[in-house]
């Protein structure tokens, strides 16, 4: 299995000519377009997965920097599935970040399918590859999964944006051990206006506790993402070069992939 990084926390993975795409993006300036022009803003670069080749999208959750509807429609072939977790469940202001996704994945129509932690499918929708959903908390509350990704021998496990929690033994006793681990490590802090008063922890790993996830699941390599783009003054505020800390942190071996480079892990040791 081949593991190409498209930037933010992109993933393209492909395995016996087929491929499958993990939070996909394409317009990443769409993200915080509901700010308005005031504030300094950045935004990650990016590159597209294969055009019309996935046979199915992992959505780890539908915050709009990793739900691409357009990204999704374009990558995966006719009739594919895009597996998603469970409504949150509340009310619309509840639910207010998931509102952009939401919408535009509803208007793409495409195949969604929501799932619940700990469910696996090997099916002819996914092509060679064995998904499992697994847990994951998310730094606001809403709905997020991490996505295992079994094919060749290999195991690829996604970590989206969570925080750090309490599942990480049970993912590891179950399911490791990883040959590959996605994990995030920008430790943003979050003030959105839907979740007020603020908290002042980190809304997704930081770089020392990225660090102790990848040891305690045992990955033989972990690669981060999520890692740096997207800033925004009093809002969404990451950790000054978090990427260069997670690896000076981690003791287990890293691999920062360049932006559309590919990591061949079909033969990799564990």
């Amino acid at each position: 299995m081949e593991l190409r990084w498209l930037g933010w926390a992109g993933v393209e993975l492909t395995s016996r000519d087929s491929t499958l795409v993990i939070d996909p993006l394409e317009d990443s300036a769409a993200v915080f377009a509901w700010s308005g022009p005031d504030g300094t803003r950045s935004v990650p670069e990016i590159v597209p997965p294969r055009a019309g080749k996935g046979v199915a999208g992992l959505l780890t959750h539908l915050h709009r920097d990793h739900a691409d509807a357009a990204a999704l429609r374009k990558a995966l072939a006719p009739g594919a599935h895009v597996f998603e977790p469970e409504a949150g469940g509340g009310d619309e202001f509840e639910n207010l970040a998931l509102a952009q996704a939401e919408h535009e994945l509803a208007a793409a129509g495409l195949e969604r399918h929501r799932v619940q932690p700990w469910e696996t499918w090997e099916t002819t929708n996914a092509g060679p590859f064995r998904i499992t959903a697994l847990p994951a908390v998310d730094g606001t509350g809403d709905p997020q999964l991490s996505w295992l990704v079994e094919s060749d021998n290999t195991r690829v496990l996604h970590l989206g944006d969570t925080i750090f929690h309490g599942y990480w033994w049970r993912v590891a006793r179950r399911h490791g051990p990883f040959d590959a681990v996605c994990v995030p490590v920008n430790g943003a802090v979050l003030s959105f206006p839907h979740r007020q008063p603020p908290s002042p922890f980190a809304g997704a790993l930081d770089p020392d506790q990225a660090a102790v996830a990848v040891r305690i699941l045992g990955a033989n390599v972990a690669i981060p993402v999520h890692a740096h783009g997207y800033e925004l003054d009093g809002i969404y505020e990451p950790v000054a070069a978090a990427q260069a800390k997670f690896e000076a942190a981690a003791d287990v071996p890293v691999r920062a992939l360049e932006l559309g480079e590919t990591l061949d892990l079909t033969h990799a040791h564990r």
